[in-house]
């Protein structure tokens, strides 16, 4: 089993930055890469970046590319998120995969593990 608890997130302003974190502990040794995703209200699920457990190979959402970025740090997954905008406003979830279709963790059902899921709101 692997756990993923999730930090970060919050109120800001439009332009403004967070940061998320995702910590994963139990058998993460099992892993073979960590997500992101986020959900607006009324909307579905929707992919945002991606990173191998390793740390290396990494993809970002074209929506978000450019503003925001995935990096890993021991057991913690970060999803830095700059010059927001208030359609950024959505519940943000991190997930664990203990492998990798061919989409390469751009699905929700390649994923094996949840974290809690973290609130982000934008003001504009």
């Amino acid at each position: 089993q692997v756990q993923l608890v999730q930090s970060g997130g919050g109120l800001v302003q439009a332009g403004g930055s967070l940061r998320l974190s995702c910590a994963a502990s139990g058998r993460t040794f099992s892993l073979y890469a960590m997500g992101w995703f986020r959900q607006a209200p009324g909307k579905e699920r929707e992919f945002i970046a991606v990173i191998r457990w390793n740390g290396g190979r990494h993809y970002i959402a074209p929506s978000v590319k450019g503003r925001f970025t995935i990096s890993r740090d021991n057991g913690l997954v970060y999803l830095q998120m700059n010059s927001l905008k208030p359609e950024d406003t959505a519940v943000y979830y991190c997930a664990a995969g203990l492998a990798i279709g061919d989409s390469w963790g751009r699905l929700e059902g390649e994923y094996d593990y949840w974290g809690q899921g973290t609130q982000v709101t934008v003001a504009s």
